[in-house]
């Protein structure tokens, strides 16, 4: 089974998967965040094909460690899709993973109209990944 996550954002949300063993992050695409029911679809779609187990959300915290307007819209969208997938959901710390994706994309000379395509995903694939890297070293 594969975990799924969603870097959240009011235009567009991030998507990525990790492999069957919950090792390697990769990411898989966006989807337009508005109308919910179309994102609901695509996912419950995806969700599907991928067997995922469970859904990975990130949660915009400050740099101090509290949270923000941001923070709220994610906890209603959370709440919001409680409600139509029945995947446990759960969130995870997204502090810096635009950031961290737009650096990347950059590094890898993606060009300035490819890389807003791709940053939402790329940040879902890092979110995603450092999630499963703090599993794996609780199992050490």
């Amino acid at each position: 089974m594969r975990i799924l996550a969603i870097d959240h954002g009011t235009k567009r949300m991030g998507i990525a998967v990790s492999d069957e063993l919950q090792t390697i992050a990769q990411p898989l695409e966006y989807i337009p965040a508005k109308p919910f029911d179309e994102f609901v679809s695509r996912l419950q779609t995806i969700i599907g094909q991928q067997k995922v187990a469970l859904i990975l959300v990130g949660l915009p915290r400050n740099m101090d460690g509290s949270y923000g307007p941001a923070a709220a819209l994610v906890r209603e969208f959370v709440s919001a899709l409680k409600a139509v997938v029945a995947v446990p959901i759960q969130t995870w710390d997204e502090r810096l993973t635009s950031v961290q994706a737009n650096r990347y994309l950059i590094g890898a000379d993606v060009r300035r109209s490819k890389r807003k395509e791709r940053v939402d995903q790329v940040a879902a694939a890092i979110l995603l990944q450092s999630y499963l890297d703090s599993r794996m070293e609780i199992d050490r």
